[in-house]
């Protein structure tokens, strides 16, 4: 049996492996997607968040960056987790169907040209299909995070980003970090002049 510090080393090694495979072949879908929010920035639109689970938290944390800030001091940007009104959630689920307690959301506060990020591990969870497909009949910019495979979000989505891993925990933590870059480019491209000293 492997000790303590082999498993340790073992996990840290496997994360970074996937992030090394990011880094070898999204690096394009990455920078499409990041020039896809600040366009919609450009414009006046916003930028909406969704998943379950672990995923519904990657949500929350990354539109949290947006709205507050990542690195630079800068005016709010318009960004919404749709994983955190719980009234909403449990409303939507009982009084419909817990596939719809996204597209529900969405039909609400969806519009043409926003960014609509779907979180997925497997790219199979069906609230988060059935959001995307409200998003692109609403015609917002619709953006999948999945694993390898990209499941049922890869025929559905505008840009699909494939975390190349069948590892949940691995593929979360390169959302996290994929998602932490388009903030950091978002950030550099709209205000970064303002904050060179």
């Amino acid at each position: 049996m492997k000790s303590e510090k082999d498993l340790i080393s073992d996990y840290i090694e496997k994360s970074i492996q996937t992030k090394k495979e990011v880094s070898k072949t999204r690096v394009e879908i990455i920078a499409q997607i990041a020039k896809e929010v600040v366009d919609a920035y450009r414009k006046g639109n916003k930028v909406l968040w969704f998943g379950n689970g672990g995923s519904a938290a990657d949500a929350q944390h990354l539109a949290c960056e947006l709205v507050s800030k990542f690195y630079l001091e800068r005016k709010a940007l318009a960004s919404i987790a749709l994983t955190t009104n719980t009234s909403e959630l449990t409303a939507i689920a009982n009084d419909y169907d817990f596939e719809q307690v996204f597209a529900r959301q969405i039909e609400a506060l969806a519009n043409p040209g926003d960014i609509v990020i779907g979180i997925s591990t497997s790219g199979n969870s069906p609230n988060v299909i059935e959001g995307i497909k409200e998003a692109k009949r609403l015609g917002a910019i619709t953006v999948g995070f999945t694993g390898a495979t990209g499941g049922k979000l890869k025929g559905n989505v505008d840009h699909l980003l494939n975390v190349p891993s069948e590892e949940t925990p691995h593929i979360q933590e390169a959302h996290i970090m994929i998602g932490h870059i388009i903030c950091y480019i978002v950030e550099n491209v709209l205000f970064g002049d303002k904050n060179e000293k």
